[in-house]
């Protein structure tokens, strides 16, 4: 506890990291301003209908990208997620395209022309999606009949919410602390947590046979939080020894021995927001073509929605998703070849393996098996809830326990990053 307490004194105490910390509590409050700016015409009571009825799944994790703006059909209505899919797709690009992956890795200004790149694609995606969601809304009596104009004014506000909240998360990476788009999605999980645990507690209020399955749900929940910090935080370190030199004619002397760790679950938290955001997208355009004049339209939407329905059928792809994107998320942030070559020209070196080819191949063989387990784990934790709901029935919890994964795993990062500063500053 004294601990924390001088740490929060350095924190209070530095101007730098005091104004940094300001400035995401600044950012939190613009985007909650904007998640609750309704827009017009909107049937609140058709949409909580919507909302509790099919395609619950859906909206729900909707909601979770716009922080609650989806269920207040706010200009912040998409969220980040147009944003977070142009970026799944300049990353797939990127491992494709040699030079693109350059650019990536190698240079500043190349990743900067990639996050441009990125930034300019999430406009016609959000103006696609904001489309698609808006004709959902009315085909469901939310949204009433627009008229071409004003259907064009609902698009440009959605887009033009879509690039202010990830204007928003640009501004607080550069000036605050943290990923300033995972920051977002977080606000938004902490502003909508409270709403959704009270409906937890109204629904044990009027059953109340039901105190041993939410004790259990408590229980499962804790448990579930300690093995996410564990694994999180374990590491895998692998010994470097550094050539110990004298100058002038004498030999080596010997060497330095130190450690590279590396991290069980190397992607973080990115893996499961890509998962459902590839998740979203076939569920809306399912439901668009669900509610078409055409029959076989129709026939492909509501069979497509028949089969995201099913809980099996979603927690696997949800399971398989998160595993797969796990792995290509180390892949992006990971380059063994990188880091072999950069031990190399250090005058570093893994004891028993060979510089250069043999070293690249030996961690890129220690990666994949400790990421196997980091992938698996994740998958596991991602698809909890999904299982809990389709024991108990209760969606509120399938979404909740996604929403508190995000919160949990991005609060770890946050905490990670915030304490190197003040380490940084102690020296």
């Amino acid at each position: 506890m004294k601990v924390l307490t001088q740490k929060m004194r350095l924190v209070w105490g530095d101007q730098v990291l005091r104004n940094r910390i300001l400035f995401v509590l600044f950012g939190f409050m613009i985007f909650r301003v904007l998640a609750n700016i309704p827009m017009p015409g909107a049937d609140v009571a058709a949409l909580q209908s919507l909302l509790n009825g099919e395609g619950g799944d859906l909206l729900g994790f909707l909601n979770i990208f716009s922080g609650g703006g989806f269920a207040n059909l706010s200009i912040a209505l998409l969220g980040v997620g147009p944003y977070i899919t142009a970026s799944i797709i300049m990353q797939l690009v990127g491992m494709m395209s040699p030079k693109v992956k350059e650019m990536q890795r190698e240079s500043e200004s190349g990743r900067k022309k990639i996050s441009m790149y990125s930034r300019l694609m999430s406009v016609p995606l959000a103006a696609i999606q904001g489309f698609g969601l808006i004709k959902l809304l009315q085909s469901q009596g939310v949204l009433g009949n627009l008229t071409t104009g004003e259907l064009m004014v609902n698009i440009l506000i959605v887009v033009a919410g879509s690039v202010l909240l990830m204007w928003i998360g640009e501004l607080v990476s550069e000036f605050g602390i943290g990923n300033g788009v995972s920051l977002v999605i977080f606000a938004g999980i902490v502003a909508i947590l409270p709403g959704q645990l009270y409906s937890l507690f109204q629904n044990l209020l009027i059953n109340p046979a039901d105190i041993p399955l939410y004790a259990l749900f408590l229980v499962v929940t804790f448990v579930v939080i300690y093995a996410i910090v564990y694994i999180t935080e374990a590491e895998r370190p692998i010994p470097i020894s550094h050539a110990k030199q004298s100058r002038g004619s004498s030999r080596m002397t010997g060497a330095v021995q130190n450690y590279l760790p590396l991290r069980l679950n190397q992607a973080g938290v990115i893996p499961i927001i890509f998962a459902i955001s590839v998740l979203i997208f076939p569920q809306m355009v399912a439901q668009f073509l669900a509610v078409s004049t055409n029959p076989t339209l129709a026939g492909i939407g509501q069979s497509t929605l028949a089969g995201l329905a099913n809980l099996w059928i979603y927690g696997s792809a949800y399971f398989v998703l998160t595993f797969l994107f796990t792995y290509f998320y180390t892949a992006v942030t990971f380059d063994p070849k990188q880091v072999a070559d950069n031990l190399q020209k250090g005058g570093s070196f893994v004891p028993g393996v060979r510089p250069g080819g043999q070293t690249e191949e030996y961690l890129g063989n220690v990666m994949t098996k400790i990421t196997l387990v980091g992938a698996i784990f994740l998958s596991v934790v991602a698809v909890l809830p999904v299982v809990i709901q389709g024991l108990t029935g209760l969606q509120s919890l399938a979404i909740g326990g996604t929403g508190l994964l995000i919160a949990v795993s991005v609060s770890i990062d946050l905490v990670k990053r915030l304490d190197s500063q003040i380490t940084m500053r102690e020296y």
